[in-house]
């Protein structure tokens, strides 16, 4: 069987399904259950599900602008092995995105208002990265999965450990995130220079900061 090659209207329609999923429908996601389903509900304080619920929400906003990040990409990145092993890594952000939401009505709280939002400006700095090249794409997918992983060991030391759903979702976000970084970097990402990797850092900071409150 031959594979087949799409059209950039198809392309374009699959885009856009991908991004209706989303925003607002259900993420196709991969074979993976939930490593919440394993833990018990905890006897939360009013403060400590709060907490946990906010930072999920911020951990879903950063799932939704993954997928923009990818989804990007994947429409100007030049091999066909770049796509692939994009394609694999945004299917495993989908499924954070999917536990991250459930995660987060279970604590009684929303996904953040504006994913409209930090969804079509992540497609287009990943179309941009795109376009600079595959060293620097993949460079940018390791860079960003890394300062990721520094925002998940801030959260996992801020919830308390009696929260073992919560938990358990953000160590293997964790897990998968450094293993998207080592992967881009495996298929020929190139370190980003300095000024880029601070830029970034402030812009993370600003959607954090954002979804915090909405």
């Amino acid at each position: 069987m031959t594979d087949r090659n799409y059209s950039p209207l198809d392309q374009l329609v699959m885009n856009l399904d991908t991004g209706l999923r989303t925003l607002f429908g259900k993420p196709c996601v991969t074979e993976r259950a939930n490593p919440a389903n394993a833990k018990v509900e905890a006897e939360l304080s009013e403060s400590e599900r709060e907490l946990a619920a906010r930072l999920m929400r911020i951990n879903h906003a950063g799932e939704v602008a993954a997928q923009g990040l990818y989804q990007g990409q994947a429409l100007t990145a030049k091999l066909p092995r770049v796509r692939e092993k994009m394609q694999r890594a945004a299917e495993e952000e989908n499924d954070h995105l999917d536990w991250c939401e459930q995660r987060v009505k279970e604590l009684g709280s929303h996904v953040s208002y504006l994913n409209p939002l930090w969804y079509a400006g992540s497609v287009t700095i990943g179309a941009l990265a795109g376009l600079a090249g595959d060293k620097w794409s993949l460079g940018f997918v390791a860079e960003t999965e890394h300062q990721v992983v520094r925002h998940l060991d801030s959260h996992l030391q801020q919830i308390t450990p009696d929260d073992q759903k919560t938990r358990a979702i953000l160590e293997q976000m964790k897990t998968d995130e450094g293993q998207h970084a080592t992967m881009a970097l495996s298929a020929g990402g190139a370190p980003l220079p300095e000024p880029v990797k601070k830029f970034m850092g402030l812009t993370s900071k600003i959607m954090t900061r954002t979804a915090w409150w909405v």
